[in-house]
């Protein structure tokens, strides 16, 4: 039986972190012997807000790309790839920006937000925002349809973007009288998301994370500062106590057990005994995927000839999936 298409990605605007870890990584490696699978580096989606710093984004390639197989993303099982290598996904977005409004794009939800979080580079109004930013939702549906995906997993937030493409893969059969894509399905996270150390949105941009990479007494000593409250014992209430519920949180993932499971076991601690142990814990489990970036660190000629395999994997189904698009076009001169 042919195995489903999976595509999901990451930017390359810094190295992953244990939110990446538990919220796509470890649903990755699970589900890649179930799917034909494929992992894009967007470096061309990392560009749109990050134009005016090119830099950030190619040294974060391989960071992105060790990050993944360190995690245990098997190259023989998943193809590994990066996004401006395919020159086919930026000929179907041009293809493809013409089957949806502009006004469309500014009404996405997480476009809108997106937007409001840049303020400092578009303006307080999103007046300075730019073609290739308010478009890449369009970028995305080339992403997927390049492949012709079934499955994208993504997060309750990032849900629009898939009805996006849904709606130019459902314009594009109905004017051109062809069915050439699967309609992709969201695949939901069942991992909770973990905040920043410091109760804000776990993110890069913030700093306030613990990196894949980072060695454990970066690790320790970003735990012992983490945010917590003014509370005197370790509980679970995210509504009214998020900062120690967080890391409660993750206490529990990396154990495997349910977060009230965790406070019965943490119960007697103070908050610095708590940290204390919960960066150990945390050191210990990442310990074997710290091994295995240093060994992939020592060789990136490895991990270039892993992105080369996907690239030239990639181009063969793009180059298929085009020559479809451009009969259905009538542009196959």
């Amino acid at each position: 039986m042919q195995k489903k298409v999976l595509l999901t990605g990451d930017r390359p605007t810094g190295p992953l972190h244990i939110g990446h870890l538990f919220g796509s990584l470890v649903n990755r490696v699970t589900m890649q012997d179930d799917f034909e699978s494929y992992i894009m580096i967007a470096d061309v989606q990392a560009l749109t807000d990050n134009f005016n710093n090119p830099d950030k984004v190619r040294e974060s390639v391989l960071e992105v790309a060790m990050d993944n197989i360190a995690a245990g993303i098997d190259p023989k099982k998943t193809t590994i790839f990066i996004q401006s290598q395919i020159p086919q996904i930026a000929e179907l977005t041009v293809f493809f920006s013409n089957l949806i409004t502009v006004n469309t794009l500014r009404r996405n939800p997480t476009v809108k937000a997106e937007i409001a979080e840049k303020r400092d580079l578009f303006g307080s109004d999103g007046e300075s925002v730019t073609y290739g930013f308010l478009g890449y939702p369009v970028s995305q549906a080339a992403d997927i349809t390049i492949v012709r995906a079934d499955v994208v997993p993504v997060g309750e937030d990032q849900l629009p973007m898939l009805e996006t493409t849904r709606e130019i893969i459902e314009r594009f059969h109905r004017i051109y009288d062809v069915n050439i894509f699967p309609r992709p399905e969201a695949k939901l996270s069942e991992s909770p998301r973990i905040l920043g150390l410091d109760g804000a949105k776990m993110s890069k941009s913030l700093n306030n994370a613990v990196y894949l990479r980072d060695n454990p007494e970066v690790t320790a000593e970003k735990i012992k500062s983490a945010k917590t409250d003014s509370g005197s014992h370790v509980s679970f209430d995210p509504a009214k106590r998020p900062e120690i519920s967080n890391l409660v949180m993750i206490y529990s993932l990396i154990h495997g057990i349910k977060p009230q499971e965790a406070v019965s076991e943490l119960a007697t601690l103070s908050y610095a005994n708590f940290k204390e142990k919960l960066a150990a814990d945390l050191n210990k489990y990442l310990a074997p995927l710290r091994a295995k970036r240093a060994e992939l660190e020592a060789k990136p000629h490895y991990v270039k000839e892993i992105l080369e395999m996907g690239r030239k994997r990639v181009l063969d189904k793009a180059e298929e999936t085009m020559s479809l698009v451009r009969a259905a076009m009538k542009i196959n001169y």
